[in-house]
């Protein structure tokens, strides 16, 4: 990657520092998001985006229990504090992941059954969704960026020049976010059309 205009003149360098952590935030929910998506194997993550009624608090299940996939279509749930267990099995079949699970009293064992053509094909539509309201997250911090290298352009607090060369700063770092997360969107597409 090319040396930064805007870190090199005073006025810009947290102003592109901001850009730069607010778009490799939005970058890092997006693969977080993506790490939930289900696939064709079983995965601790996919239960990452169900949440457990714990006292009144919305608890994700990786902290109320030990979560394990010991095979590859099987997740393991030893929650640690036995009273929870019922709380768990209701929010796993509360969520739209279509699982069922069932618990023997000191563990849950969550079946992950394979994934049909559709259930696949719903999956990647899921993803491209996710994607493009990360796209448009991306879009927002540039927007966002541009709206303020003009208002210091206009103050004189930075020449045109460098307002012009700061504004194709910012698309190549927008154009690069969106690449990377495309990248990302097209690999676990291909991880969950993969029978």
């Amino acid at each position: 990657m090319a040396p930064s205009i805007m870190a090199g003149i005073p006025a810009l360098k947290d102003l592109n520092a901001d850009l730069r952590r607010r778009m490799d935030q939005a970058v890092a929910t997006f693969q977080a998001s993506l790490a939930s998506a289900r696939t064709g194997r079983a995965s601790v993550h996919m239960l990452d985006q169900v949440k457990v009624d714990y006292y009144g608090t919305h608890t994700p299940i990786s902290q109320l229990a030990q979560v394990s996939a010991p095979e590859a279509q099987l997740i393991v749930i030893a929650p640690w504090d036995p009273t929870i267990l019922k709380e768990i099995e209701r929010a796993i079949q509360a969520s739209d992941l279509g699982f069922n699970p069932q618990s023997d009293g000191k563990i849950i064992r969550v079946p992950v059954p394979p994934m049909t053509e559709e259930r696949r094909r719903d999956v990647c539509k899921h993803i491209n969704k996710v994607l493009e309201e990360h796209r448009t997250a991306v879009r927002n911090v540039r927007r966002d960026g541009n709206d303020a290298l003009k208002k210091l352009a206009k103050e004189k607090k930075i020449s045109e020049d460098e307002e012009k060369r700061s504004l194709e700063e910012v698309q190549k770092m927008t154009d690069e976010e969106i690449r990377r997360m495309e990248e990302l969107s097209s690999k676990k597409e291909a991880e969950v059309m993969q029978v």
